[in-house]
């Protein structure tokens, strides 16, 4: 038992000393800049910025989302009832689905306008 505490603490200690030095070696001028959000660093804060970058965020964790909720879809076969996760996955991917074509419609989708 006391070798298990002491390998973590060795392996944690380990770990947050190698954390502290080694981003100090090689400094890279990316990551110190402040903006990380793809707006130029050198240009105006005031500057108004596309609403296509929000749309790919939120269909990006609409789709996280999606894959969050279906994982444990194939675990369902030894549910006594798998028929009922079977239902409410299928309704969760008719609804992306249906959500998805509406955007695609609406031209939500397009760079370019």
């Amino acid at each position: 038992m006391y070798m298990f505490f002491f390998t973590a603490s060795l392996i944690s200690i380990l770990l947050a000393t190698i954390s502290f030095w080694l981003p100090s070696i090689v400094p890279d001028t990316e990551k110190l800049s402040p903006y990380e959000c793809g707006f130029d660093p050198l240009g105006s804060a005031r500057l108004p910025y596309s609403m296509r970058f929000f749309l790919v965020a939120i269909l990006f964790l609409l789709f996280d989302l999606e894959i969050a909720l279906l994982l444990p879809t194939p675990w369902a076969v030894q549910l006594t009832n798998p028929m009922m996760v079977i239902i409410w996955t299928s309704i969760i991917i008719i609804l992306l689905t249906l959500g998805f074509i509406y955007e695609w419609i609406q031209g939500g989708l397009e760079w370019a306008e």
